[in-house]
């Protein structure tokens, strides 16, 4: 079974993972390290969770709730989605890796919608390897991650066969019922109008008197049958400090007010981003007032100074809203203008 880490799992995973030469010789720091390295890994899947809505699960024996490992989803911030494990000596060659491999490829696509997950694996483990290609990975070409030389290996949702029956806890609540799901075009104005519940937009742009533009593609989450939530954005190429850049713009960010409190917005958010970064998004983008930059900078967003201009039918206009920005690739950030070369999003 797989649960969601949590900093109370530091000891097991210092026994089961970090402890051992044979499994962390794989892993970035290549050797064996202290409880205390055990638990500031806990604290780090803690706070990925926190961000992403979806992250590192602990292996359990369904019988004996034994720790048997680590395995899970992990964004990284240049690379997108990796798919990483690492089990006890005991638990290896049991088929407990590719096992929980597939029920995390299953959480990525067909509950996510993620559009693409990869791996990252040293050269010479050829165990992890072969458990990749019966997932149903693909060679991707070489990239350094952690400064270390890995290969790197693509799933998509085509090749992957559905997983056998996981008790999985996904972190949201306890809500297996969650379903995500990506469809090209802007969203349907009447859902919209139905996931506000009668309140104002989230993001606090309603009332500033602009024109919008409209989107290009939406995400959308169901429960149970009943939609809950909703985010759209566009992808158009602008000028940051005169150079053109390809740019995710993040529009409206809805949660229906019964389902609010429940981490649906930030997943909807983190897998929105991947899906502007597959298209080929070098920065992603959103408008919002103040005071929502607190819940923007906890996902990993950061707000630009410098200012941004946008087309409006009676000309060009200066924002009168905050500018965040979340970086995919490792570009500068704009210190004289951004031009967002169309209406706002």
């Amino acid at each position: 079974m797989l649960e969601p880490i949590r900093r109370e799992d530091s000891d097991d995973l210092f026994e089961a993972v970090v402890s051992q030469d044979s499994v962390m010789r794989w892993l970035a720091t290549g050797r064996a390290d202290s409880r205390s390295a055990a638990e500031a890994m806990c604290g780090d899947h803690v706070a990925h969770w926190a961000r992403h809505g979806y992250g590192d699960f602990a292996v359990r024996d369904a019988a004996t709730r034994a720790f048997l490992g680590r395995v899970g989803l992990r964004n990284r911030a240049w690379y997108g989605i990796d798919l990483g494990f690492a089990v006890h000596p005991r638990a290896q060659g049991r088929g407990t890796a590719g096992e929980a491999g597939r029920a995390c490829l299953d959480l990525a696509f067909r509950r996510l919608a993620l559009p693409v997950v990869f791996a990252f694996v040293l050269p010479g483990n050829t165990a992890s390897i072969a458990v990749l290609r019966r997932l149903g990975a693909q060679a991707a070409g070489t990239v350094q991650s952690s400064g270390l030389h890995c290969l790197r290996y693509r799933f998509r949702p085509t090749a992957i066969p559905a997983a056998t029956e996981h008790a999985v806890d996904d972190g949201t609540d306890g809500d297996a019922g969650l379903r995500l799901s990506y469809a090209p075009g802007p969203g349907n104005r009447e859902d919209n109008t139905a996931l506000r519940g009668g309140l104002p937009d989230p993001m606090g742009v309603d009332g500033v008197g602009l024109v919008w533009a409209d989107k290009e593609h939406t995400l959308t989450a169901v429960r149970d049958g009943r939609l809950v939530g909703a985010t759209e954005w566009l992808l158009r190429e602008m000028p940051f400090d005169g150079v053109p850049r390809r740019v995710a713009g993040l529009g409206s960010v809805l949660v229906h007010p019964a389902d609010r409190g429940r981490g649906i917005a930030r997943t909807m958010i983190s897998v929105a981003i991947e899906h502007a970064r597959a298209a080929g998004a070098e920065t992603a983008m959103l408008l919002c007032r103040q005071e929502h930059v607190p819940f923007c900078t906890q996902l990993g967003w950061r707000q630009i100074s410098a200012p941004v201009t946008f087309r409006q039918p009676s000309g060009t206009r200066l924002c009168p809203l905050t500018t965040m920005t979340y970086d995919l690739a490792e570009l500068p950030r704009p210190t004289v203008g951004v031009d967002l070369r169309g209406l706002p999003f």
